[in-house]
């Protein structure tokens, strides 16, 4: 299969990247690096991308970043930071992917588990990641089997956790991490949110 991975260069990105080479070509795609750049918040931005990849069995997405605080301190902008780029810009992903994956082919997306467990400090992610969810669920009832769309929603990475100086001994590793990612991908679910 012929797979777009947006995010390809983070923690994650990279872990699955491995683990989708081993059986499939896979085109990079990161912010500043990898085969194409992508501006996640940008439509145009993905419309383009999308334009010069040409036609893919897949999309993963691993990106999207955003703003934590307390919910005192946020402002709009945080919110709206959070929302163009957790949210989105994977929704527009689907939306725009759509005539450019192959019939058959899926969308994976990542949420992640704040959606459900939500911590301090956490409310403009933790709103993003379940609207994803829930906007996966809803999407995969519109495809009606053309594509596939699933999210997954991983909880604490062993190599994030560590790169932030703390304990890394609750967090999954990203290579197990990203078997899951390969699964859901060859698989043939759709309309689910899958915690590894």
């Amino acid at each position: 299969m012929k797979i777009l991975l947006i995010g390809a260069t983070g923690t994650i990105g990279s872990a699955v990247a491995t683990a989708l080479e081993a059986r499939h070509r896979v085109v990079r795609v990161g912010h500043t690096s990898g085969d194409y750049q992508v501006d996640m918040a940008d439509k145009d931005s993905l419309e383009a991308l999308l334009d010069a990849v040409g036609r893919v069995d897949a999309i993963v997405c691993t990106a999207g970043i955003a703003r934590f605080g307390p919910l005192a301190e946020l402002s709009d902008e945080d919110f709206s930071f959070t929302l163009r780029h957790k949210l989105m810009g994977q929704v527009n992903l689907v939306r725009v992917g759509i005539d450019h994956v192959s019939t058959g082919g899926s969308f994976t997306l990542t949420s992640g588990s704040l959606s459900q467990r939500p911590a301090p400090a956490t409310a403009a992610v933790s709103m993003a990641s379940g609207a994803l969810e829930s906007f996966a669920r809803a999407a995969a009832l519109d495809l009606d089997g053309r594509q596939r769309v699933n999210v997954v929603s991983p909880s604490s990475v062993r190599e994030t956790l560590e790169s932030m100086g703390m304990d890394p001994r609750p967090g999954m590793p990203a290579a197990d991490l990203a078997e899951t990612y390969l699964k859901v991908v060859e698989g043939d679910m759709t309309g689910q949110v899958i915690e590894p």
